[in-house]
């Protein structure tokens, strides 16, 4: 039976928050460009033993409801490289996030690692990479997550697990047939940033903010937000 409103109320306000171990960081002293600043936080994140440091909460914009008012949708994926064209993740274009970003490329990234009290928001475009890239992509996932693709039924609705078991069997089938298949659903993108933000938490409530705005295509500016 779930707990009354109230004492769930309780609950949830009782629980710590803001209890990561924070490491020291000077906005005055961030490099010029978010990316660098990124990888340098991820890499700590690595090695500080965070749990599935590269996890990243992938925000889209559906199609307009009845209302007529577009609809955000938010999803966990996995961070596959950073470089100068931005984030990279892969999804099947089948997929409803797949269909968003068909859509609408503007998306939102959000990393969160509280053991570190530290969180990262990238906001920006989502622009389909080459298709050496979306190839390379897929081929590095293991077989069974290559199989589960190929099944092309991601999100939509079934009524028996035996359903899931059999395309499964053929998915796999097919990937023993021919070891190399990447199927035209997949892509592989990259989201070019226009604004990157750097949160260092503090348990006095004075957290850090620094948030990076692009002005072309190589240069950026910064500022120092309140908490």
């Amino acid at each position: 039976m779930p707990a009354p409103s109230g004492s769930l109320r309780n609950l949830l306000r009782g629980l710590p928050v803001l209890v990561g171990a924070a490491p020291e960081f000077d906005p005055a002293q961030a490099p010029a460009d978010p990316v660098a600043l990124f990888i340098e936080w991820l890499l700590h994140a690595v090695d500080s033993g965070v749990v599935e440091p590269h996890a990243m909460t992938l925000s889209t914009v559906g199609a307009a409801a009845g209302t007529g008012l577009a609809r955000p949708s938010a999803r966990v994926l996995i961070l596959k490289d950073i470089d100068a064209a931005g984030w990279h993740f892969g999804v099947s274009s089948a997929s409803r996030k797949g269909a968003d970003l068909a859509r609408n490329p503007a998306v939102s990234l959000t990393f969160y690692w509280p053991a570190l009290g530290r969180q990262v928001r990238v906001d920006g475009m989502a622009l389909p990479d080459p298709p050496s890239v979306t190839t390379d992509d897929f081929l590095a996932r293991s077989q069974g997550a290559r199989a589960m693709v190929l099944t092309g039924r991601q999100s939509e609705p079934y009524a028996d697990s035996a359903e899931i078991s059999e395309a499964l069997a053929k998915a796999h089938l097919e990937l023993e047939r021919s070891p190399t298949l990447v199927p035209v659903e997949w892509v592989s993108y990259a989201v070019r940033a226009d604004a990157v933000e750097f949160w260092q938490a503090d348990a006095s409530r004075r957290h850090r903010r620094l948030r990076y705005e692009r002005d072309d295509d190589t240069n950026w500016s910064t500022t120092l937000l309140w908490p």
